[in-house]
């Protein structure tokens, strides 16, 4: 019922009608770029599962969750560093490994070499999508140019799309721009390098403080809902936004792309 409630309110709201694209206000959207971690990879049970796994192929035990959101807990404060200078432009993958050096002696893990810590590393770099981004994002590719806005860098974002078959028109992050979200020189970038106007481009994401900043910028936006991204212990994004609060509010890609007539 929540699906369906969410569905008519988004499409009523939006004047769309399926097949025919988005009409009115929206008629001119060209390009939508959406966050990664989370909004469209199931990041947590990704890192979990392949954490687990590689672990038994080496003798390593850990409480492998708990790690899991160590370690993603320490992807805002690392960003953070970088924001006020105490650190030079330095990839995700360069401070995921940073913080995982530091997990690695909280949880005293000493038996992995240096090449097994850089293949650990890239646990990240194998994000499995939520069930609805391929098939939702396959439909609004139909239509739309579509890319990745992330913090993460190129590499990353590519390894994760061949491996999960995302099917991404090109990469777009960061890293071309060296700053992080929600810096506004990471949201405008899709503007300036597609030669757009913002409102031809929509931000979309899991997270309402990654789409605060777009909307300032006259970007459109779309809150995708993932109530379990963080688990299902209580944890995550179980609160929906306000109505009203951003263009779309949608409970998945596939419920996107119908609001935008795909």
């Amino acid at each position: 019922m929540a699906g369906s409630m969410l569905a008519s309110a988004g499409a009523g709201a939006q004047g769309t009608t399926q097949g025919r694209g988005p009409t009115g206000q929206y008629a001119n959207l060209k390009l939508l770029v959406f966050d990664t971690f989370g909004t469209v990879v199931d990041w947590r049970t990704s890192l979990i599962e392949d954490l687990t796994a590689y672990g038994a192929t080496r003798g390593v035990t850990a409480d492998w969750p708990a790690f899991a959101d160590e370690w993603r807990g320490a992807y805002g404060p690392s960003m953070n560093r970088v924001r006020k200078g105490e650190l030079p432009w330095t990839k995700l993958d360069a401070l995921h490994r940073m913080s995982l050096d530091t997990l690695l002696t909280k949880y005293n893990i000493t038996q992995l070499t240096e090449p097994e810590k850089v293949e650990f590393n890239k646990v990240w770099h194998r994000g499995r999508p939520w069930p609805d981004s391929v098939p939702g994002l396959t439909r609004l590719k139909t239509r739309f140019t579509i890319a990745p806005l992330s913090n993460g860098n190129i590499s990353l974002l590519t390894d994760m799309a061949k491996h999960s078959g995302i099917p991404w028109d090109c990469i777009l992050g960061a890293e071309l721009v060296r700053h992080y979200k929600p810096d506004p020189e990471t949201y405008m970038s899709p503007v300036e390098f597609f030669d757009l106007t913002p409102p031809e481009v929509m931000m979309v994401a899991a997270h309402p403080p990654d789409l605060q900043v777009p909307k300032r910028l006259g970007l459109r936006t779309a809150y995708v809902h993932r109530p379990y991204e963080g688990g299902t212990g209580g944890a995550g994004n179980a609160q929906m936004p306000a109505a009203g609060s951003f263009d779309f509010i949608v409970k998945d890609m596939k419920e996107l792309a119908t609001a935008l007539g795909v």
